[in-house]
């Protein structure tokens, strides 16, 4: 019998860990299992994913601890586990495969590769036949045939390095501005708020863009989109109203039926969008849900040393939403906040045409409109909240991934200065104090950043977007608590990231050091959940003063927002500060958002 020896114990990562105990002999990223490919000439099977991903959970009890799936693995492959948040920089390249061989992405990501690290076939959730099937057959052209897989392995490859090496370099197009505008009125849902159809994310992007195009072509419609979106989602089952903060997504177009994890980069830049949101329409909905959602944040998702914990699970598997449902007979005692909430005894996921696992004659609170938001705040129903916390705080909770994030932990840093700046809860600036000396203090070695903490360990060379998050959580903090040390180490941090990332022919910063590991260096330019390390770099060039080399980069992206402006509504938002220097300018309340 073949002897297995699981690796993964021998990590810090929560997400490796979870998988420690497979009877697949899972390799972490690294020399190890590069070695053990080609000194066994085995084709290497990549599998990526994160500790709150509720679908990669599944594909472990589906296949990863099933005997069946671990003996094909370990004896036709070498099998490695990679930690997304730990690792963005492989996650980015072989998310690019997927989506060129298969036009969708998501996790846990399914690639298999040549021993030299060249992708062979990419996908991302499949249940355990289909996977056998897929398994046995790359593995049976490689054994009859390597060189056809080798082949197609090399055409892969050489069509994703030459796209992502062509210069699409222009100059800055003020027009960017509508087109994207003109974009997102298509995209929009009018009836529910929000951009496209179910799934639906609490896109951030577009509420900063709107709010600005708002302001700057005093257009109503862009105001209306950006307030009837921010008032659903706070409305919604998407957000939290006993525990703050918001969950990762709505698997409705209605915003009431959540995908139940909670990251925290989605909660800081939401924090951030309803603060704006507030500055510009200065309505109280919106600096309540900013600050239920600081509050959770500070109750539920801070190291006792100061950093902000990673992510909240949705749940076991087959009771997904469990820890934040209720069913009508719990609410018997809270008639006045279950009328409120539009809790029933029948319960509102079947009412409303949802499932859930476990969801069936189970309440997700949500508001029917905004105007009801002033209801919330009686004292009755806060009392009422309050006593429902306390009784789910006895549940079992949710899985909770402590890992602290450089780059994440730099957004939720500029979401509590900024708090501060519009609440004047010291708590928040204390919060992003704390948080920014933890990192200072744990994961800056040797005038570099390092990407991750977990359990007392520190490590991985940061990427372009560590630098660019925590110095735009720096100034955010600096414009609140302006001292020497957060400004210094500003110009410190966007020095060293200078001579990292920045490429001086074509302009733009790269991703990653150079590294001998990673198929092709990229420049991400694109803002996904998260924005670009190149946009968020973008604000913090222009906020330093440092306009030229904001506008060789401006000019580097020119061709990929030419292609699609509403793709890059970071960037666009960066662009008003350009266009508009006297956005620029601090005032009592703070800088400018975000």
């Amino acid at each position: 019998m073949m002897s297995i020896h699981n690796r993964l114990g021998e990590s810090k990562s929560p997400y490796l860990l979870q998988h420690k105990d497979n009877p697949v002999a899972w390799f972490s990223w690294g020399e190890e299992a590069f070695q053990a490919a080609k000194a066994q000439n085995k084709l290497i099977f990549l599998s990526i994913g994160y500790s709150t991903c509720y679908w990669c959970h599944m594909m472990e009890k589906d296949s990863f601890e099933r005997k069946e799936v671990a003996e094909v693995l370990n004896q036709n492959y070498i099998s490695i586990k990679v930690d997304r948040e730990e690792h963005p920089d492989v996650d980015q390249i072989y998310m690019d495969v997927v989506m060129a061989l298969t036009g969708n992405g998501g996790w846990p990501m399914s690639v298999i590769l040549t021993p030299e690290l060249k992708p062979v076939f990419g996908g991302t959730f499949y249940w355990r036949d289909s996977f056998i099937s897929i398994l046995k057959q790359i593995q049976g052209i490689w054994k009859t045939d390597s060189k056809k897989v080798t082949d197609s392995a090399e055409k892969i490859t050489r069509t994703l390095s030459e796209e992502i090496q062509k210069d699409h370099s222009g100059i800055v197009e003020p027009k960017w501005l509508e087109q994207a505008f003109l974009q997102l009125q298509h995209n929009f849902d009018s009836l529910h708020g929000g951009f496209g159809t179910a799934p639906k994310f609490p896109q951030t992007q577009p509420i900063y863009f709107l709010l600005r195009y708002f302001q700057t072509k005093k257009e109503s419609a862009a105001l209306e989109m950006a307030e009837k979106t921010l008032d659903a989602m706070a409305c919604g089952g998407v957000f939290d109203p006993l525990g703050g903060g918001f969950h990762r997504y709505s698997t409705d177009e209605r915003w009431l039926i959540p995908h139940f994890e909670k990251m925290l980069y989605d909660n800081a830049l939401l924090t951030l969008a309803y603060l704006e949101g507030f500055l510009v329409t200065k309505k109280v909905i919106y600096t309540d849900v900013a600050q239920a959602t600081l509050n959770y944040v500070l109750r539920e998702m801070t190291s006792p040393e100061g950093g902000f914990y990673s992510a909240q699970d949705a749940g076991e598997v087959d009771k997904e939403g469990e820890y934040y449902v209720w069913s009508g007979d719990a609410l018997k005692s809270f008639p006045e906040l279950a009328a409120l909430y539009q809790a029933t005894h029948a319960g509102n996921f079947s009412a409303e045409g949802g499932s859930a696992p476990g969801g069936e004659g189970k309440n997700i609170f949500h508001l029917p409109n905004a105007e009801e938001w002033k209801n919330t705040q009686k004292s009755s129903i806060q009392k009422q909240r309050e006593a429902l916390l306390q009784i789910r705080s006895q549940r079992t909770p949710p899985h909770k991934d402590e890992k602290i994030l450089t780059s994440w932990n730099g957004l939720m840093i500029a979401a509590q200065a900024k708090g501060y700046a519009l609440l004047k809860d010291q708590r928040y600036l204390a919060a992003a104090q704390n948080a920014a000396r933890f990192i200072k203090k744990y994961l800056y070695k040797n005038k570099r950043l390092l990407r991750r903490y977990c359990d007392g360990d520190s490590r991985f060379s940061g990427t372009q977007e560590d630098y660019a998050f925590l110095i735009y959580g720096l100034m955010a903090l600096h414009s609140v608590d302006p001292q020497e040390e957060w400004i210094s180490w500003v110009e410190e941090l966007q020095n060293i990231c200078d001579t990292l990332f920045w490429d001086p022919q074509s302009g733009g910063y790269y991703f990653t050091e150079p590294d001998p590991t990673l198929i092709f260096r990229k420049k991400e330019f694109h803002d996904g959940a998260l924005p670009s390390g190149n946009s968020i770099a973008l604000l913090n060039l222009l906020r330093l003063g440092r306009v030229s080399q904001a506008e060789k980069l401006f000019c580097a992206m020119s061709g990929a927002i030419t292609r699609t402006p509403a793709g890059h509504l970071q960037t666009l938002v960066a662009l008003f500060d350009y266009l508009n220097p006297s956005r620029l300018v601090c005032t009592p309340e703070g800088c400018p958002l975000p």
